[in-house]
């Protein structure tokens, strides 16, 4: 006899509404994706095929899609790659206690409370303010090379960076300060003991306890940065990743190939997902491994 109270099951359909909210729209979007050629915006659908998708490579428009994917991948792998390595350096650096360390602290995760737009605006007047400096210095002493070569600072590898880095590298600095105030140092004691170097105990010792975490955090940083788009809206320059492209095809586009699109774009979110969680899932079993062949080496 079911005895549980009925307060279980009102959470259950509470659960199944909102993972329907959640994944309804996105799973409505893949589907209407393939539509037909007669196709439209809404259900019923009219006939199945990869129709649009190919009109998404052919082209739509003036837009450049492809353009845009490669800017967004690009960026995405740069601030996965530096948000990885300034967050585990970040996170070393605080295991110990120095003089302005919480001043540092709430300085780098600050700008996750401050709205994103705001962030963009903030560095593309920045940047502004940079060129223009620069065009002034040109203009004061003559100088040929400015007037000839200098356009402006501002660029999907210098403001479009910095922006997105505001967003990423708090979240990966927050996943180091939580794994580091776990992180048991008698493995490093004993690894000096026996004589290995700060490099040599980072590299054996810390590093292969660390690495699925480190695997979250570049997980954190490409999906992050792919996906962005206030704080791309300013200070990307005259570069357009695939949000914000996405987000201008909304208003010109009217034919299920910027469903295809969302489509693209979430799978290759999915991709990078499920090689993250692979990668983990081989560390972890390489790690069981050799710990068991030093446990059998040791009888």
């Amino acid at each position: 006899m079911d005895r549980r109270p009925a307060s279980f099951y009102w959470l259950a359909a509470f659960f199944c509404v909102f993972v329907l909210f959640l994944y309804g729209p996105t799973l409505t979007i893949m589907v209407l994706s393939f539509q037909g050629p007669q196709g439209g915006l809404t259900f019923p659908m009219n006939g199945v095929s990869l129709h649009w998708f190919y009109q998404l490579f052919e082209g739509i428009g003036v837009v450049d899609i492809g353009s845009a994917l490669v800017n967004s991948l690009k960026l995405g792998l740069l601030t996965m790659a530096i948000t990885v390595v300034a967050s585990v350096m970040a996170g070393l650096a605080f295991r110990r206690n120095f003089k302005g360390s919480g001043f540092l602290f709430y300085t780098a995760i600050a700008s996750l409370i401050v709205p994103s737009i705001v962030v963009s605006l903030g560095i593309a007047l920045e940047f502004r303010i940079a060129d223009d400096t620069i065009n002034a210095i040109g203009d004061a002493y003559e100088v040929e090379w400015i007037w000839d070569n200098f356009t402006t600072l501002m660029g999907l590898f210098s403001s479009g960076l910095g922006a997105h880095l505001t967003w990423t590298f708090p979240f990966g600095l927050l996943i180091m300060f939580a794994v580091f105030n776990r992180f048991n140092p008698a493995f490093e004691e004993a690894a000096r003991d026996l004589g290995a170097t700060p490099w040599q105990t980072f590299r054996h010792v810390v590093l292969p306890i660390i690495v699925p975490s480190v695997f979250g955090v570049a997980l954190f940083g490409f999906t992050l940065s792919w996906d962005e788009i206030a704080r791309s809206s300013q200070a990307v320059g005259s570069d357009n990743t695939l949000p914000i492209t996405l987000r201008g095809l909304t208003t010109t586009v009217t034919t299920p190939a910027i469903y295809a699109l969302g489509t693209l774009t979430t799978a290759i979110s999915l991709a990078v997902i499920i090689t993250s969680l692979v990668a983990v899932m081989i560390v972890q079993r390489r790690r069981k491994r050799h710990g068991s062949d030093a446990g059998k080496g040791m009888v």
